[in-house]
C-alpha cells in the first residue's frame, strides 16, 4: 500500500488561516500586547454598516511591537487565561506614541 502525503512547499505548519490586523493600544506588560481590531457589521434590519472593535491580548515574545504599531496577529493555543493570540509580524511601525489616541471604553 502506498500512502499519499500532502506536502505543500513553503507553508508554515503554525500558519493559521485565522489572522487579523489591528493596532497596538497597550505595551505596558512584558511579552504581552493589547491589540484593537476594528471591523464592520451589517445591521440585520436596516442594513447599515456599524463600526465595532475587539481587543485581544497577544503574545509578543521578542517585545518587537510598540504602542501605535499596525500588526498582524494569528489565533493559537491558549498561552494564559486571556492570551490566545500570537504576533505574526509588524506591518507598520509608529514613529511616536502620541499619534494614537483611542479612548478607553
Amino acid at each position: 500500500m502506498t500512502s499519499t502525503i500532502n506536502s505543500q512547499a513553503g507553508t508554515d505548519p503554525r500558519r493559521s488561516t485565522n489572522t487579523r490586523q489591528g493596532v497596538v493600544v497597550s505595551d505596558k506588560r512584558d511579552k504581552t500586547r493589547t491589540v484593537r481590531v476594528e471591523f464592520q457589521v451589517r445591521h440585520p434590519k436596516y442594513g447599515k454598516y456599524l463600526k465595532r472593535h475587539s481587543r485581544f491580548h497577544v503574545d509578543d515574545p521578542k517585545n518587537q511591537s510598540r504602542l501605535g504599531d499596525q500588526v498582524e496577529i494569528a489565533n493559537c493555543r491558549p498561552i494564559s487565561k486571556t492570551k490566545s493570540w500570537r504576533l505574526v509580524r509588524v506591518l507598520k511601525s509608529s514613529s511616536t506614541a502620541d499619534e494614537l489616541r483611542i479612548p478607553e471604553s
